[in-house]
């Protein structure tokens, strides 16, 4: 899209050991994020070709090379997925996410057990990275824990927000981020390619 762009990670994610339940006590998973795949650990072999529910396409994409058979996609959000799954009939699902997740709501039918599969360990800003945000500019962030966590360290380093524009996901992302940016621009949709159409038109 002709955006310059720079990646600064500030989060490590880290496997944690769990301990599934008997994959037939359930009726198929529910993934918040493609890293509950990467991270779920061998475990989940014992899952392949069992269904999926999964909040996004980045997480379906990551399901389905993990052998899941992924039969609905969210665009962002995982309460719209149970919500769309009212109408069917009692389901019990597994739902494998990070320590930090967001709480979600089940229609009456469906039933949720919830395994933490890996932690996000954040990470400080980088010398490099502070000197370049004391310019200005745009910074893109995908989740409330990461909002949180840019906007803590900023405020620990004395680094003025009101230079910083924010690009986020999603508008909760935006409102973790606290007050005092430039701009806070917020995607029309949950998706990566919104998030870099908004900002290329920003950038121009």
């Amino acid at each position: 899209m002709g955006i310059a762009v720079e990646g600064f990670p500030l989060a490590e994610v880290h496997p944690l050991a769990w301990q599934p339940p008997h994959e037939g006590d359930f009726d198929a998973l529910l993934l918040g994020s493609a890293n509950a795949v990467r991270h779920g650990g061998a475990a989940l072999v014992q899952w392949r070709g069992r269904p999926a529910h999964v909040v996004g396409e980045a997480t379906a994409r990551a399901a389905r090379a993990a052998g899941l058979a992924v039969v609905s996609v969210g665009q962002g959000h995982l309460q719209p997925v149970l919500d769309g799954l009212a109408q069917e009939g009692p389901l019990r699902l597994l739902r494998l996410t990070g320590e930090a997740h967001v709480a979600v709501t089940p229609p009456e039918n469906v039933s949720i057990e919830t395994r933490v599969v890996y932690r996000v360990i954040h990470r400080p800003i980088p010398p490099e990275f502070a000197a370049r945000l004391a310019q200005g500019g745009i910074v893109l962030l995908h989740s409330g824990e990461a909002a949180r966590h840019f906007a803590s360290e900023c405020s620990r380093l004395g680094i003025a927000r009101a230079t910083i524009s924010l690009a986020v996901l999603a508008p909760r992302i935006g409102q973790a981020a606290g007050p005092g940016w430039q701009r806070v621009h917020t995607a029309a949709q949950p998706m990566d390619s919104a998030l870099l159409a908004m900002v290329r038109d920003i950038w121009h």
